[in-house]
Protein backbone atom coordinates (compact mmCIF):
# COMPACT_ATOMS: atom_id res chain seq x y z
CA UNK A 1 0.00 0.00 0.00
CA UNK A 2 1.26 3.87 -0.75
CA UNK A 3 0.20 6.86 0.66
CA UNK A 4 1.03 9.53 3.47
CA UNK A 5 0.56 8.80 7.38
CA UNK A 6 1.19 9.96 10.79
CA UNK A 7 4.68 9.08 11.81
CA UNK A 8 5.25 6.90 14.76
CA UNK A 9 7.79 5.09 16.86
CA UNK A 10 8.42 2.57 14.74
CA UNK A 11 9.73 5.45 11.27
CA UNK A 12 11.86 7.18 14.06
CA UNK A 13 15.50 4.80 12.38
CA UNK A 14 14.14 5.47 8.73
CA UNK A 15 13.98 9.31 9.47
CA UNK A 16 16.83 9.61 10.62
CA UNK A 17 18.66 7.26 8.09
CA UNK A 18 17.18 9.44 5.61
CA UNK A 19 18.63 12.52 7.25
CA UNK A 20 21.65 11.38 7.54
CA UNK A 21 22.21 11.07 4.06
CA UNK A 22 21.40 14.57 3.53
CA UNK A 23 23.51 15.81 5.61
CA UNK A 24 26.25 14.30 4.08
CA UNK A 25 25.24 16.28 1.06
CA UNK A 26 24.85 19.08 2.91
CA UNK A 27 28.23 18.71 4.58
CA UNK A 28 29.23 19.17 1.04
CA UNK A 29 27.89 22.63 0.99
CA UNK A 30 28.78 23.85 4.42
CA UNK A 31 31.35 21.38 5.88
CA UNK A 32 31.53 23.64 9.14
CA UNK A 33 27.61 24.46 9.65
CA UNK A 34 26.83 20.36 8.62
CA UNK A 35 29.66 18.70 10.75
CA UNK A 36 27.68 16.30 12.40
CA UNK A 37 28.44 15.44 16.14
CA UNK A 38 29.77 11.94 16.74
CA UNK A 39 26.64 10.94 18.10
CA UNK A 40 24.37 12.89 15.72
CA UNK A 41 22.10 9.88 14.84
CA UNK A 42 21.71 9.02 18.61
CA UNK A 43 20.31 12.55 19.58
CA UNK A 44 18.63 12.81 16.44
CA UNK A 45 16.49 9.58 17.13
CA UNK A 46 15.98 11.01 20.62
CA UNK A 47 15.05 14.53 19.24
CA UNK A 48 12.90 12.60 16.36
CA UNK A 49 10.85 10.40 19.01
CA UNK A 50 10.40 13.39 20.89
CA UNK A 51 8.23 15.32 17.42
CA UNK A 52 6.43 12.56 16.23
CA UNK A 53 5.00 12.40 20.63
CA UNK A 54 4.66 16.05 20.56
CA UNK A 55 1.52 17.78 20.25
CA UNK A 56 2.83 20.58 18.67
CA UNK A 57 4.22 18.70 15.66
CA UNK A 58 2.48 17.17 12.59
CA UNK A 59 4.87 14.44 11.41
CA UNK A 60 4.26 12.22 8.63
CA UNK A 61 5.46 9.90 6.37
CA UNK A 62 4.99 8.66 2.75
CA UNK A 63 4.90 4.64 3.48
CA UNK A 64 5.54 2.63 0.09
CA UNK A 65 4.61 -0.90 0.88
CA UNK A 66 6.29 -0.71 3.94
CA UNK A 67 9.38 1.97 2.83
CA UNK A 68 9.29 5.23 3.87
CA UNK A 69 9.93 7.34 0.89
CA UNK A 70 10.21 10.37 2.92
CA UNK A 71 8.62 12.63 5.51
CA UNK A 72 7.74 16.00 6.64
CA UNK A 73 7.44 17.11 10.21
CA UNK A 74 6.11 20.52 10.73
CA UNK A 75 5.71 22.28 14.10
CA UNK A 76 2.84 24.75 15.06
CA UNK A 77 4.32 27.91 16.59
CA UNK A 78 3.20 31.32 17.41
CA UNK A 79 4.59 34.32 14.69
CA UNK A 80 6.88 37.07 15.90
CA UNK A 81 4.91 39.82 17.89
CA UNK A 82 5.59 42.39 15.07
CA UNK A 83 3.63 39.95 12.54
CA UNK A 84 0.06 38.96 12.06
CA UNK A 85 -0.48 36.13 9.58
CA UNK A 86 -3.72 35.81 11.03
CA UNK A 87 -2.77 32.56 12.46
CA UNK A 88 -0.31 30.22 13.78
CA UNK A 89 3.09 29.31 11.72
CA UNK A 90 3.43 25.42 10.65
CA UNK A 91 7.28 25.63 10.74
CA UNK A 92 8.45 22.26 8.30
CA UNK A 93 12.17 22.10 9.12
CA UNK A 94 12.52 18.01 8.98
CA UNK A 95 11.39 17.62 5.32
CA UNK A 96 13.21 15.02 3.52
CA UNK A 97 12.55 12.39 0.63
CA UNK A 98 14.69 9.48 -0.37
CA UNK A 99 15.54 10.51 -4.00
CA UNK A 100 16.14 13.97 -5.82
CA UNK A 101 13.72 12.67 -8.25
CA UNK A 102 11.03 11.77 -6.16
CA UNK A 103 10.68 15.61 -4.68
CA UNK A 104 7.00 16.91 -7.44
CA UNK A 105 5.87 13.00 -6.25
CA UNK A 106 6.52 12.09 -2.82
CA UNK A 107 7.43 15.60 -1.47
CA UNK A 108 4.73 17.30 -3.86
CA UNK A 109 2.21 15.15 -1.75
CA UNK A 110 3.76 15.51 1.44
CA UNK A 111 3.74 18.94 0.96
CA UNK A 112 -0.20 18.83 0.48
CA UNK A 113 -0.83 16.59 3.30
CA UNK A 114 1.14 18.86 5.79
CA UNK A 115 -0.99 21.74 4.73
CA UNK A 116 -4.34 20.20 5.27
CA UNK A 117 -3.37 18.97 8.73
CA UNK A 118 -1.65 22.40 9.90
CA UNK A 119 -4.48 24.48 8.26
CA UNK A 120 -7.01 21.87 10.33
CA UNK A 121 -5.10 23.06 13.73
CA UNK A 122 -5.69 26.45 12.84
CA UNK A 123 -2.59 27.37 11.20
CA UNK A 124 -2.47 30.44 8.19
CA UNK A 125 1.17 29.28 6.80
CA UNK A 126 3.33 27.23 6.48
CA UNK A 127 7.30 28.12 6.30
CA UNK A 128 9.77 25.38 5.07
CA UNK A 129 13.33 25.49 5.40
CA UNK A 130 15.03 24.30 1.93
CA UNK A 131 19.23 24.69 1.37
CA UNK A 132 20.23 27.22 -1.22
CA UNK A 133 21.52 23.87 -2.71
CA UNK A 134 18.62 21.88 -2.57
CA UNK A 135 17.33 22.70 -6.33
CA UNK A 136 15.05 19.73 -6.50
CA UNK A 137 13.34 20.61 -3.57
CA UNK A 138 13.66 24.11 -4.21
CA UNK A 139 11.77 23.48 -7.54
CA UNK A 140 8.77 21.37 -5.97
CA UNK A 141 8.40 24.17 -3.32
CA UNK A 142 7.98 26.84 -6.30
CA UNK A 143 6.27 24.77 -8.10
CA UNK A 144 3.60 24.43 -5.18
CA UNK A 145 3.91 28.14 -5.05
CA UNK A 146 5.62 28.81 -2.21
CA UNK A 147 7.77 31.97 -2.13
CA UNK A 148 11.44 32.40 -1.09
CA UNK A 149 11.75 34.45 1.60
CA UNK A 150 15.28 34.28 3.19
CA UNK A 151 18.07 32.28 2.88
CA UNK A 152 20.90 31.88 5.78
CA UNK A 153 24.22 32.34 4.87
CA UNK A 154 27.15 31.24 7.26
CA UNK A 155 31.10 32.17 8.01
CA UNK A 156 33.37 29.97 8.89
CA UNK A 157 35.16 31.93 12.51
Amino acid sequence: MVGIRDAGGTDVEAIVALVARKREQYAGYNPVFHNPAADARELHAAFIAGLIESDDAISLVYDDGGVARGFAIGTLIDPPPVYDPGGKTCMVDDFIVDDADAWPSVGGALLESITVAARARGASQIVVVCGPDDTPKRTMLTAAGCTVVTEWYTKPL
